[in-house]
């Protein structure tokens, strides 16, 4: 699967914040709390989901993974979304064991599999 969600009783709002101060445990950094839901509605349409994406990046394996190879760039910062569906808040990202996988550096899929620990480690805490 290329993707870990998982559900959580807090509301989105209340989802995030806790996510993102376990990230900054993590030494995690939010470049960017996107409320993808507002922005659509400011453009015009009627997309209703509330829908936040974060954009997360740990500068010193940011740093690694792109000494070795810079196409792994593609796929950062990575992303963690929190979203309502059917009333019930989830909380998901897609793998960077997964993503990783389209590179095929051998050399950072380590560093890859690290990362989504970590994420997901910080995503179980929000719950």
């Amino acid at each position: 699967m290329f993707h870990y969600t998982v559900e959580t009783s807090k509301s989105r709002n209340e989802a995030v914040q806790t996510l993102e101060e376990n990230l900054k445990a993590e030494k995690f950094g939010v470049l960017w709390n996107f409320d993808l839901t507002a922005t659509l509605q400011e453009k015009g349409t009627d997309f209703d989901t509330p829908y936040t994406i974060l954009e997360v990046c740990n500068p010193e394996e940011a740093n690694q993974v792109l000494s070795k190879d810079l196409m792994v760039g593609y796929f950062l910062p990575c992303k963690i979304v929190v979203y309502e569906e059917n009333a019930t808040t989830k909380i998901g990202m897609p793998k960077p064991s997964a993503l990783i996988e389209m590179v095929e550096n051998e050399s950072v899929k380590n560093i890859a599999v690290d990362i989504e620990e970590r994420l997901i480690g910080c995503i179980d805490k929000s719950v």
